[in-house]
């Protein structure tokens, strides 16, 4: 953008909602209508353009994010479509760290459902200000009211209508706009690219001027300025609106809209409000991060006089083009052909080609400037949550953080030749994947790939035998335990060398004691009058996070430790910060062995909609799966399910909650925590 005038016309926006909520319908008819595409694509019937991916059109779900960029009344919308399966949560985790503006789709008939609870929760992290549109007005059984309250209620969220719908169901065919008190209508035979303005329905007067007087009074209790205008009773429309834009902004408000993606109406005024109340780089705060030499905090404003920084934030390999590296620039300009500063990795990296992307075309560019959402071709060594900078102004921004994988499969290549390239394939898909990871089992010497769920590794490795042509036998899915202790142990470690000439020495004294679920690690020197010199102690830290790696139950990852150095002796000729790295890891492990060890496995919310007639069947099938109900909703003639239960048990949960309600409940689950495994089980597992 060349100056500040165009880039407060920018908007980066990202869709995100709940699976089947009508993320990638919307955003298609976004598209159609501000230009960019000439013709609807449908998902039931694989011809969107965002679902670009083989997998995608043939499974009806959005399973990686993808961008593009369009116009509405002179403004720049740069979209990204994010999935709604929570398999692919990293995916949102990363779009939201760097957009400045959502839009949270909600089904009208299903309301806030759980993935939209995790979504929710994800932009809350990030601050970001988001609008709603409640999809699906057409459908039996929706209902605008009860969204929204549902909105408050689980949410949280301020939620404040901007519109009301024109008839519902089957007779859905508008909105009322509260603002200006119009209305809009849109007629069948057009494929929505034109509607009707009419005054507000006879039949909606009363409804409209209520929820406007709703609408005018919050925003005067929140709104200063706009409760000057309000008792004085001098506002007019365009002072409405500016009073949603602040508070919006702010995430203190979230204007709610409604409307049908699928029968083409109401996107025109959700367009509206994207441009009208969403920030643009202007109005979110400036970036900040850290000196990567001396730690100092340093900011970055969205000016193209500023120095040069970007994240990136996604990494993907494309046939054509080769590796792609999404990136947001924060501040600053660079030019196609620059070289830049990886502060992560201390690299130096060239910007061979700078793209558009169009889901999976693109468009060539010269330039980047701040605000962009663009990719890059030519980053050989950067990575997901990498700062790009300018290296005479270094700057490492905040990396993306990322959940642990919970379930793992084994994985071997069919002959010679897959192996060749099981390899290679595995690490690209690393590369642009961050919740996807592989180790060899040190028992069996199994190469292990580990992922969010099973349709996650499903779809790798579909992508392996599609895109990379490598052939693999996968085991049956496997749960990623994690070890912990229970009591606090003291340990000791020696490694004495003597070889003839200088030799090693170091000794090591430890205690190990248990920290509370989810606190990870902690190294404590307590150290006191020299027993182990200084220069030491980092390799003695070093290695006792490199041995919670591997515990003493079937080699599960250690955590929630924390590791105090009390004691140990030094040589004055032998001792070696690699003698002090092997003692440590003796101490470790003599004092995990007496530390009452157990194994830790995932746990998952589950929540399951289903028809009251096939609840009790759902609720006795989850008790035998060691599973916890929580609570039991019910809307309308649903009932939702939520309960806690351990991944273990869940394997093939899908065919069995299909054959308990013939077909008619459908269910979601993501990982929540990490809990004792009860006795019993453990035995059997390390049995």
């Amino acid at each position: 953008m060349p100056s500040d005038v165009a880039l407060a016309q920018v908007r980066n926006i990202g869709i995100a909602a709940h699976i089947d909520a009508g993320k990638t319908t919307t955003t298609e008819r976004v598209l159609f209508y501000t230009g960019k595409l000439y013709r609807l694509g449908e998902v039931d019937e694989g011809t969107t353009a965002m679902d670009w991916m083989p997998q995608e059109r043939e499974r009806g779900i959005t399973i990686t994010s993808a961008a593009t960029t369009c116009y509405w009344h002179d403004h720049q919308i740069n979209i990204i479509d994010t999935p709604g399966h929570v398999d692919f949560t990293a995916e949102v985790e990363r779009s939201l760290r760097v957009l400045d503006g959502a839009v949270a789709v909600l089904c009208a008939v299903g309301g806030v459902e759980p993935q939209s609870e995790t979504v929710w929760r994800q932009a809350d992290r990030y601050h970001v200000p988001r609008l709603v549109f409640i999809n699906k007005m057409d459908r039996v059984g929706a209902d605008f009211e009860h969204a929204i309250e549902q909105l408050r209620t689980v949410l949280g969220a301020h939620a404040l209508a901007i519109q009301v719908p024109i008839g519902v169901e089957s007779d859905f065919r508008g909105i009322v706009d509260l603002i200006e008190m119009k209305g809009a209508v849109w007629h069948d035979d057009d494929q929505g690219e034109t509607y009707e303005e009419i005054a507000v329905p006879e039949a909606l007067v009363e409804v409209a001027e209520h929820q406007r007087a709703w609408l005018i009074e919050h925003l005067a209790e929140l709104d200063e300025l706009f409760l000057e205008q309000y008792l004085a009773h001098a506002y007019t429309a365009d002072d409405v609106r500016a009073a949603v834009r602040r508070l919006t902004v702010a995430a203190k408000i979230f204007p709610v809209l409604c409307g049908s993606a699928l029968k083409n109406k109401g996107i025109q005024p959700l367009l509206d409000a994207v441009v009208r109340y969403l920030p643009s780089p202007l109005d979110v705060p400036p970036v900040f991060g850290e000196h990567p030499k001396s730690g100092k905090e340093e900011r970055r404003r969205p000016d193209p006089a500023e120095p040069f920084s970007a994240l990136v934030f996604k990494v993907q390999s494309d046939s054509y083009v080769g590796r792609l590296s999404y990136v947001r620039v924060y501040s600053g300009r660079a030019d196609k052909g620059t070289t830049v500063l990886n502060a992560t990795t201390g690299k130096r990296e060239r910007l061979m080609r700078i793209l558009r992307m169009h889901a999976n075309s693109s468009e060539e560019r010269d330039e980047l400037n701040a605000g962009e959402i663009a990719a890059v071709v030519g980053l050989r060594a950067s990575f997901t949550g990498d700062t790009l900078c300018d290296a005479k102004h270094p700057l490492r921004l905040e990396p993306i953080a990322f959940p642990d994988p919970v379930i793992s499969v084994a994985i071997e290549p069919k002959t010679k030749a897959d192996r060749e390239k099981l390899n290679e394939t595995l690490e690209r898909l690393r590369d642009e994947d961050p919740t996807f990871t592989t180790h060899v089992d040190k028992e069996t010497g199994q190469l292990i790939i580990s992922g969010m769920g099973e349709l996650h590794l499903d779809v790798l490795r579909d992508r392996m035998l599609r895109e990379f042509k490598v052939r693999a036998n996968v085991g049956r899915p496997m749960v990623a335990y994690r070890e912990t202790i229970t009591r606090l142990a003291r340990g000791e470690g020696k490694f004495i060398k003597q070889t003839g000439g200088k030799g090693q020495y170091g000794h090591v004294e430890l205690v190990l004691e248990p920290l509370e679920r989810g606190r990870g690690f902690e190294f404590v020197n307590d150290i006191k009058g020299g027993e182990i010199p200084k220069e030491f102690i980092p390799a003695i830290e070093k290695s006792a996070r490199d041995s919670l790696a591997s515990g003493s139950l079937g080699g599960a990852t250690v955590v929630d430790v924390r590791v105090r150095l009390v004691g140990g002796s030094t040589h004055d000729v032998d001792s070696s910060a690699l003698a002090y790295e092997i003692a440590t890891s003796h101490a470790f492990w003599d004092a995990v062995r007496h530390a009452e060890p157990v194994l830790l496995e995932p746990i998952m919310r589950l929540d399951a909609a289903t028809p009251e007639e096939h609840i009790g069947d759902l609720i006795a099938d989850l008790q035998s799966r060691r599973g916890k109900v929580r609570s039991i909703d019910r809307r309308q003639s649903t009932h939702i399910m939520h309960a806690e239960v351990p991944l273990a048990e869940m394997f093939g949960y899908s065919t069995a909650i299909r054959s308990l309600s013939k077909g008619r409940a459908a269910y979601t689950m993501e990982p929540v925590r990490f809990d004792v495994v009860p006795p019993e089980i453990q035995e059997r597992i390390l049995g």
